[in-house]
């Protein structure tokens, strides 16, 4: 398939895309979903694999409890209804990095059904419904080396075979790729929350399939869909589906019609290019696994994980904004991720000042963790040093010059900033006669606009508090020094 022509603002106005997203999230379990082969990544290939995932005849899967778990707490999260029974099932198809022929998945019975995500995106508030959440297991890794002369091999790794993972699907309740693009972001957040995916996309543990039309705008039948494959960036898939709703209207327009298939997105040249027609599930030849019992859920066991849940996202959002008093986009900054909110949280008890702990963490810090790529986990600067920081600009202790510098002292150091005033020689300057002394030197080493401000030029008052606080390194008292300027230019002789 080669680069399309855009198609005009006149065309797209003309129709409606509809967009449903499939989401493969890889669960943090430390073995297979039934086996007991570790889950690690980057290990030499084959190297963690046995006779229940590489399929072996005789052999007996035996379900991961840990892992029904942690599909259980997704689904509670977005809502979902959990089926108190819940049957899984065979998937056949061929691929050579599946050894069994068929995945062990769930089809007509699931594990969670229904359930929404919020998003806001471009402006706009809206609820993604959810179909379903179910349980399966992954398959092999294809790879393809270079070998001699040039000429591909392909090598299959097994070790990826039999990793759990969930499956969650969406209504097409998407129009656009950008509101595909907040929806990702929102699931891939509440699943870190949960802490039963790591989110990693580089390393296969996040992967979406799209599923895109078009319709004429006002008509309720859907149109021809296309599948665009295993998409792992959540801008590729914003990129994908805006490049597929581009030609699949283009073509319509063309006199065209688009034919159900699935595609594979080259980000390097920016098109969809054909993999395969695409699959009905009756081409799977679904039928219920024989070898696992259905999975039955007590009641008292579900509403307990309730009870586990941590505070998600958005409600942890809405309670700092309630009880911190922090502006709503403060708010969404700080909850990016949980370890993020409990840092700001204990630099706000600590320090006693919520909406100036919130400025220190956007700003000092975010900036540093920018250049550097530190997760706050990983922040030199712990919380407790940080608020104690904070406490001392906000009760006037330090300046907020000195504040950045010791700052800047506290990513290499241990020492609480308390310490390091102490060792740097950054105590502030209050004592009236040393300010008074300041600012005579500050007025004879700047005798013209000295001049210009006893014959009334009230602005070059200014820049004489500039050049006090300069020579003072910023631990002059801002409002003691400006005093004791005024006090020196009216009070003594020039």
């Amino acid at each position: 398939m080669t680069k399309q022509a855009m198609a005009s603002e006149a065309m797209r106005a003309k129709y409606e895309p509809v967009i449903g997203l499939e989401v493969h999230a890889q669960l943090k379990t430390n073995t297979k979903i039934f086996c007991a082969c570790a889950t690690t990544f980057g290990t030499a290939p084959n190297s963690q694999v046995c006779p229940v995932c590489l399929g072996l005849p005789g052999v007996l899967p035996v379900l991961n409890e840990r892992a029904v778990t942690f599909a259980v707490m997704a689904g509670l999260a977005v809502g979902a209804t959990i089926h108190p029974r819940s049957i899984f099932a065979r998937k056949n198809y061929f691929y050579p990095d599946l050894p069994k022929g068929y995945q062990i998945s769930q089809y007509d019975r699931p594990l969670c059904e229904g359930g929404s995500i919020d998003i806001h995106a471009e402006e706009v508030r809206k609820r993604i419904g959810l179909v379903r959440i179910h349980l399966e297991e992954d398959a092999g890794k294809s790879l393809h080396p270079e070998g001699k002369e040039g000429v591909s091999t392909t090598r299959v790794d097994l070790n990826r075979a039999g990793v759990p993972l969930i499956e969650i699907v969406s209504e097409p309740d998407l129009r656009s790729g950008v509101e595909a693009y907040h929806y990702l972001t929102k699931l891939k957040q509440i699943l870190v929350y949960l802490d039963v995916c790591d989110g990693n996309m580089e390393e296969g543990s996040l992967r979406c399939d799209a599923n895109v039309s078009v319709r004429p705008r006002g008509q309720a039948a859907f149109g021809t869909r296309t599948e665009i494959k295993n998409l792992n960036s959540f801008r590729y898939v914003e990129k994908a589906i805006a490049y597929e709703i581009d030609r699949q209207i283009a073509l319509i327009e063309s006199g065209g019609r688009v034919v159900q298939e699935t595609l594979l997105w080259d980000s390097a040249r920016g098109v969809a290019e054909t993999l395969r027609s695409k699959e009905e599930a009756h081409d799977y030849r679904y039928f219920p696994e024989p070898d696992l019992l259905p999975v039955d859920l007590e009641v008292a066991w579900v509403e307990g994980l309730r009870a586990t849940l941590p505070e998600l996202p958005d409600a942890l959002r809405e309670r700092l904004v309630r009880e911190q008093g922090i502006p709503e986009y403060d708010a969404e900054v700080l909850t990016e991720t949980r370890a993020l909110a409990s840092y700001y949280e204990e630099v706000a008890a600590r320090s006693g000042q919520p909406k100036l702990a919130s400025n220190w963490i956007m700003t000092e810090v975010n900036a540093v963790r920018n250049k550097t790529g530190d997760s706050i986990e990983s922040f030199p600067v712990r919380a407790d040093r940080l608020g104690d920081l904070v406490a001392m600009v906000a009760n006037g202790r330090v300046s907020g010059k000195i504040a950045k510098q010791l700052f800047e002292l506290m990513l290499t150091s241990p020492d609480g900033p308390e310490a390091l005033v102490q060792k740097h020689g950054l105590l502030p300057i209050e004592d009236d006669a040393a300010l008074r002394a300041l600012a005579r030197e500050v007025l004879a080493a700047n005798p013209g606009p000295a001049a210009e401000f006893r014959a009334g030029k009230e602005k070059t008052f200014a820049f004489l508090v500039g050049q006090a606080m300069k020579q003072s390194r910023g631990r002059a008292h801002p409002e003691k020094l400006q005093a004791a300027l005024r006090a020196v230019l009216t009070e003594e002789p020039a």
